[in-house]
């Protein structure tokens, strides 16, 4: 039984804002969410600056009781907790602790290293021979399922529970699963997410990799640039997005806001053959996704107006582009408008593509196209391939319908969604 499938909800905990009032306008008025850290500094890193969303005492407090919270150190899992539940909320859905299990919800929240912090700290009391004083919690916070543990219990869900993880693309995989199990009939709604943790514990390999910009330290908001000729490496950032999906029949019934359509989409791998390894992706493999992502949408390339890319501000943003030029047939002043959420938040590794798909549909609900900010100076390998009005650096009020998202992940892993615009 095939069905269609929608958003009702929304949750988003960003470096530029936390909840999706305040991500929306940071959205549109290209606010950027980096900022200098000198606990990078202190540890040599070369990259000192990143993307953390600011999540106050006060604010936990309303998600977690003081016994949760006494000796919590998962920052990944607490902005996937908020995140979820918001998003959950936003969707017209009750919490009640006390109800009966929802086995007609299921969750896939994805993340990509759990806890780290909490695994730091069991691991210093370990080598105290301190064992017995680590804590109930520490298994919970370290395990990779942690998030879907803590949010699935919080709201009572009793269909598929699970984690993925598939690095880069882990967050745009989580909602093409999601959207297969409702598609397929075996649940009513599915939240769907990821998360990523933040600090030197995550970040640091990545330095090691020198993968990361030095040149922004001094002026961070500067760091992430996307497309730009001036780019040097990306900035890490941190945080989770959160999607409510539903069968359309369960969203009418209900009489729920619906933000958009999902069309479908597309996971597959390079196989790191054909040019592709652990960190760079295979051409053929990333138009083979985009092409089968049209197809399984039942849309043509023409149909789509906007691009939310992966565009990590490293030096193959130019080869995405030309994979997007070649997927779709498209090029110069015929290219859909292009924008990369990076330029504003950095980074976000596991929960990039999570956020970033919040932000896509953000975009097709208020008709705008956010702007790619440090951009002034578009790559000279881009510009030849796509006209530089459609990298615009000011937001654009835009009749959109159709908007694709993608992710492009280490271990040569893609994944496309379509988004459409939703009119009753």
């Amino acid at each position: 039984m095939s069905k269609r499938v929608v958003i009702t909800g929304l949750g988003v905990v960003a470096p530029n804002g936390v909840g999706v009032s305040e991500f929306t306008d940071a959205l549109k008025n290209g606010t950027s969410g980096i900022s200098f850290h000198q606990e990078l500094k202190d540890l040599n890193f070369s990259c000192q600056i990143g993307g953390i969303p600011k999540v106050t005492d006060d604010l936990k407090s309303e998600y977690f009781t003081d016994l949760q919270l006494r000796g919590f150190n998962s920052s990944g899992i607490l902005y996937g907790c908020i995140a979820g539940v918001d998003a959950w909320k936003d969707a017209g859905l009750q919490i009640d602790s006390n109800g009966d299990v929802d086995y007609e919800t299921g969750l896939i929240f994805g993340t990509g290293t759990s806890g780290v912090e909490k695994f730091r700290e069991a691991i210093y009391k370990l080598d105290d021979g301190n064992v017995r004083r680590l804590g109930s919690t520490v298994v919970i916070q370290t395990m990779a399922s942690g998030v879907s543990a803590y949010l699935s219990g919080m709201l009572g869900l009793g269909n598929q529970v699970t984690t993925n993880s598939s690095a880069c693309t882990t967050g745009t995989e989580s909602l093409l699963m999601g959207y297969d199990r409702i598609k397929s009939g075996k649940a009513k709604r599915m939240l769907v997410g990821s998360c990523s943790d933040h600090g030197p514990y995550i970040w640091g390999g990545f330095d090691a990799m020198r993968v990361m910009t030095y040149k922004h330290n001094d002026s961070p908001e500067e760091g992430s640039r996307p497309m730009s000729a001036s780019a040097s490496g990306f900035v890490p950032g941190s945080g989770a997005g959160a999607l409510v999906l539903e069968s359309l029949d369960s969203a009418l019934e209900r009489g729920a806001h619906i933000y958009a359509e999902v069309l479908g989409g597309e996971v597959n791998s390079g196989g790191q053959r054909q040019g592709g390894t652990l960190t760079a992706p295979n051409p053929e493999a990333v138009q083979r996704c985009i092409k089968n992502a049209l197809k399984h949408s039942g849309i043509t390339a023409k149909d789509i107006d906007v691009i939310n890319g992966h565009l990590t501000a490293t030096s193959k943003d130019a080869l995405e582009i030309e994979n997007w030029t070649k997927a779709l047939g498209r090029q110069h002043k015929d290219f859909p408008y292009i924008n990369a959420t990076k330029s504003l938040i950095g980074h976000c590794l596991a929960s990039a593509g999570s956020i970033e798909c919040v932000a896509s549909i953000i975009q097709l609900k208020e008709q705008f196209v956010a702007p790619n900010i440090n951009c002034e100076d578009l790559h000279e390998d881009i510009a030849n391939l796509i006209d530089s009005s459609k990298v615009p650096t000011q937001i654009i009020e835009h009749d959109i319908d159709v908007i694709a998202k993608a992710s492009f992940g280490f271990g040569d892993v893609n994944a496309c969604v379509l988004f459409k615009r939703f009119i009753a």
